[in-house]
């Protein structure tokens, strides 16, 4: 298929399948197929090379209508991604997703907040567990068991 009929989406299904299946997580690879999910249902007919600055921020812009800012973050960087392999592989001559403004919505209900892996080896290592039993020890135990759910809002 020629770059000049090829859909944006059906790229990045093809992206997604030859660089990030079997390379990541299936946690994470299930976030791609959301996203692939989300780009077809979005931009059913946009070709990889019509592909601008332009149509990319109404793209954000879109989603971003009934997504909060965090998630609209998350699917920019899951689809700059393959669009900077696009680009590397001389599919598209310009970057379509530099200078984007990241827009979302405001809900008051957030879901409870976890630290992810690098937060929580950063916590560990800052622990100071010497001879003498301390508050290090609690948050040790509960990093390590996930025993206590604490509300710190």
């Amino acid at each position: 298929m020629s770059q000049n009929t090829l859909l944006f989406h059906e790229y990045y299904h093809q992206w997604m399948k030859l660089y990030k299946e079997g390379a990541v997580r299936k946690i994470t690879y299930a976030k791609y197929q959301q996203t692939y999910k989300q780009l077809r249902k979005l931009v059913p007919n946009l070709r990889l090379c019509d592909l601008n600055r332009q149509v990319y921020q109404a793209l954000l812009n879109t989603y971003a209508e009934t997504h909060e800012k965090q998630t609209v973050l998350d699917f920019h960087h899951q689809v700059k991604s393959g669009i900077l392999d696009a680009l590397e592989e001389g599919l598209l001559t310009v970057d379509p997703t530099r200078k984007v403004v990241i827009k979302g919505t405001i809900t008051q209900h957030h879901k409870i907040k976890y630290l992810n892996q690098q937060q929580l080896t950063k916590l560990l290592a800052q622990l100071n567990l010497g001879e003498e039993l301390s508050i290090d020890y609690f948050f040790l135990l509960v990093a390590k068991t996930g025993l206590v759910h604490l509300d710190l809002q």
